[in-house]
């Protein structure tokens, strides 16, 4: 499979249940988060976004746009530039393309109460592969449990993999997203999460939620 083909099924319309539990767990008459209805049915490279969640404990939210929603994954630590950090990654349930774009405060009561901001977002494009050196499907590696992809961010950028640790027979399913040891590795690693900038604004999760309760900047 070519590179184009392999962003064309990464952008192909969500199944119609994809977003069921992501609709499930929330109230839409309480929280600004997005229901869902951008399709993604045009082609281009697919998308990611990392965004900052103070929820009930501190983490970063790991989406990559695969099949017409957002894969996500709870990263407590946040992804690193550090090739020797294993960040582990817990998945969540899928979420609509439209969510790269939220931030804002989640209503204390509703599932994932906190303020979120978009800490990076870009492009990202496979480079998975099998033993051979062929070309994997994106969707078909992450089914097999290790995909591996490269970032084109405002933040991040180079080699990235996810790898799953830990499957769901008795346990919840566990992945680690470590950086590939690339010309955009560093050691920089991530973040304090409470001093992170907002990619799309500037602002502190502090800023934000001081935005929302009507105490300005």
């Amino acid at each position: 499979m070519t590179s184009t083909d392999a962003t064309t099924d990464a952008t192909t319309d969500a199944p119609k249940d994809a977003l069921a539990e992501y609709h499930r767990r929330r109230d839409f008459s309480r929280t600004a988060e997005p229901k869902g209805a951008d399709d993604g049915a045009e082609a281009r490279w697919p998308v990611f976004v990392v965004q900052i969640h103070e929820a009930t404990a501190m983490h970063f939210d790991f989406r990559l746009e695969v099949g017409g929603v957002l894969k996500s994954w709870a990263v407590p630590k946040g992804p690193s530039t550090d090739p020797h950090d294993k960040r582990l990654a817990m998945p969540t349930e899928d979420h609509p393309l439209e969510y790269r774009e939220f931030e804002g405060v989640i209503a204390a009561g509703e599932y994932g109460g906190g303020t979120v901001i978009v800490w990076d977002e870009g492009t990202y494009r496979n480079i998975s592969t099998d033993r051979s050196g062929a070309e994997v499907d994106f969707g078909t590696a992450l089914e097999r449990g290790h995909a591996s992809f490269w970032l084109d961010g405002r933040k991040l950028h180079g080699g990235y993999s996810l790898t799953r640790i830990r499957d769901t027979r008795g346990e919840r399913e566990a992945w680690l997203l470590v950086k590939r040891a690339d010309e955009r590795a560093s050691g920089a690693g991530t973040p304090d999460p409470h001093r992170a900038r907002s990619a799309r604004t500037g602002h502190t999760l502090r800023q934000v939620a001081a935005e929302a309760a009507g105490g300005g900047g």
